[in-house]
């Protein structure tokens, strides 16, 4: 086992497109119960109420659906330097940017399936206006129990051709470490979780069927308890959201969830994430067979077929010739 890195901190922000801004805009606010830090035209600001950073989803309106750029926090300004020299050895650096509303400079990159990274240091506290102040001092922001109202941004889930090689680059890249991992009948990597701490994973990624390239599955916010999901199931269904699957326990990292789409179409799940920490340094690799996902969730509950089909942007599925 070689040395852990821990050069990046946390997942720290993601983007979603949405061809329907204003409707994605009040499902998030309204609905699924984050709060806007900042909004003009095009673009939303997002948090819920205990991240400490100004936001953890960039909603931008666009032609189309699916993930902008997906930003991890760095441990110091050395780490980030650090990371940099590695990533661009690599050979899959973009370049320097100079960040937005939430964030400084940052360093952006491309993993093998062409979907866009950032790395930043220096980000903008979330600071609670008067009517957001909590009565406690150690949280961001007061719970305002609106909508869904989660707690934290958690993880997301990317969509790529190789899963296999995209391991071996956020091992390289980023230092993660693989908690989980499925291992098809074909030797293919069918998905994969990753973590740079001691959360089970802050992202993971699934093969996509399509064939196609950089397209988004998921992302997902933390909620204290299971029965904060089974109250959002109601929530969601009062306001004509799309329930996908759920609620129920997935089998692979052990969480309580629950996925919808949102107006535009984008995946979005609630989950009881905390419940697992990977506290064991040389955690091993758990691999799944095919055999053993096809028995399906925690309870039995046999994956929906829209979760292999579907993701954004959404792209007509490509004929693979038989193997």
């Amino acid at each position: 086992m070689s040395e852990p890195c821990f050069d990046v901190a946390h997942l720290g922000h993601v983007e979603l497109y949405s061809d329907r801004f204003e409707e994605s805009l009040a499902f998030f606010t309204q609905v699924y119960g984050l709060t806007a830090t900042f909004s003009d035209e095009d673009t939303a600001y997002l948090r819920a109420f205990d991240d400490y950073e100004f936001h953890t989803l960039k909603l931008t309106r666009h032609h189309t659906t699916g993930i902008g750029h997906v930003a991890y926090r760095t441990t110091s300004r050395e780490a980030l330097d650090r990371r940099v020299k590695v990533i661009e050895a690599m050979g899959c650096g973009i370049g320097w940017v100079e960040g937005d509303e939430g964030h400084g400079r940052a360093y952006r990159f491309r993993d093998p399936d062409n979907h866009i990274f950032e790395l930043y240091w220096d980000t903008r506290v979330y600071e609670a206006p008067p009517a957001e102040k909590p009565a406690l001092k150690n949280i961001a922001q007061r719970y305002h129990g609106r909508g869904a109202s989660p707690r934290r941004l958690d993880h997301l889930n990317l969509l790529a051709s190789d899963v296999r090689q995209i391991r071996d680059f956020m091992v390289e890249a980023l230092g993660s470490r693989v908690t989980e991992q499925i291992l098809l009948d074909n030797g293919r990597l069918g998905g994969c979780w990753f973590t740079v701490n001691n959360k089970t994973y802050d992202i993971a990624y699934s093969e996509d069927h399509t064939g196609a390239t950089g397209r988004f599955h998921h992302v997902t916010y933390a909620v204290d308890q299971r029965e904060d999901i089974l109250r959002a199931a109601d929530i969601f269904l009062e306001n004509g959201v799309h329930i996908e699957t759920g609620p129920h326990k997935h089998a692979i990292q052990g969480t309580f969830f629950l996925y919808v789409w949102e107006p535009a179409g984008n995946r979005v799940e609630l989950a009881n994430a905390g419940a697992r920490l990977i506290l064991r340094p040389d955690w091993p690799t758990v691999t799944w067979t095919e055999t053993e996902r096809k028995k399906g969730q925690a309870w039995g509950l046999k994956t929906i077929e829209t979760f292999h089909t579907h993701g954004t942007p959404p792209v007509a599925p490509v004929q693979k010739a038989k193997e």
